[in-house]
């Protein structure tokens, strides 16, 4: 009768058990694929389809046992490495939703905000636009090939052990939170300035002529300034994105 010692199911399963739970990891952070109409078994198909495809390109995975104390510690540096990694990209798509937000405000729209039950938070028609011009970026801009390479590097950068802690002292998340204000105020500049300038003109027409109620066509000339604005900038939007999403991936290269 044929048996199998543990020692050596391990050494079959080791080359892919580690890279699938961190890019199951990925998979639960990150955004397009982390929403509720993904369903968890797509999400756990596609992450072990991943994790076989890339073992070409990944370095030797280390053998540890069930029983070994290692283990835990193992696992939770796969799934904190995939958690920061889904976490970056997702501050790239928190930028654009900031600079909606932004736009929203000056044209007045911020009032009109509404559940979006795959997030669980409320959402403005503004920022709702401009998430789904990041989703359909990250998808037309090989933003998931991105995910993958850094998915790939990162193992190269941080390879498997029990050093989790290690992760959030060198990726250092919180230097990319802190440019998220910095990047949506990039992207939202273009038709802040456009609604800033007629908000003032309209300043200076309620001065000149007093009789005019600039409040009757002060929406609406609001409204369609920004939405003009909107439509012209949306085709420069991808050069942002390519630069957030490049400085995401970096945080996970070799260094």
């Amino acid at each position: 009768m044929v048996g199998f010692s543990e020692a050596q199911i391990m050494a079959w399963l080791s080359p892919i058990l580690w890279p699938f739970i961190r890019i199951l990891a990925i998979f639960t952070a990150s955004p397009v694929l982390s929403s509720r109409s993904v369903p968890m078994r797509v999400k756990v198909g596609l992450a072990f389809l991943v994790a076989v495809s890339v073992q070409a390109a990944l370095p030797n995975m280390p053998v540890i046992s069930l029983n070994s104390p290692e283990l835990f510690g193992v696992v939770l540096q796969q799934v904190g490495v995939g958690l920061a990694i889904g976490f970056a990209v997702r501050l790239v798509f928190s930028a654009f939703e900031f600079a909606g937000e932004l736009i929203g405000t000056l044209m007045g729209l911020n009032f009109a905000s509404f559940f979006d039950p795959t997030l669980n938070t409320q959402a403005t028609a503004t920022s709702r636009f401009y998430i789904y011009m990041a989703s359909l970026l990250f998808v037309v801009l090989n933003g998931h090939m991105m995910l993958m390479m850094a998915v790939v590097r990162s193992f190269e950068a941080f390879p498997v052990d029990q050093n989790f802690m290690r992760v959030l002292e060198t990726v250092q998340l919180y230097k990319l939170g802190g440019e998220l204000f910095a990047s949506a105020l990039w992207i939202a500049l273009p038709v802040l300035g456009m609604l800033m300038f007629t908000n003032l003109a309209m300043g200076v027409v309620a001065r000149v002529a007093p009789q005019m109620n600039i409040f009757t066509i002060g929406f609406p000339l609001t409204l369609i300034v920004g939405m003009l604005g909107m439509a012209a900038t949306v085709p420069m939007l991808d050069r942002p994105y390519m630069a957030l999403m490049q400085r995401a991936v970096e945080l996970f290269t070799a260094r």
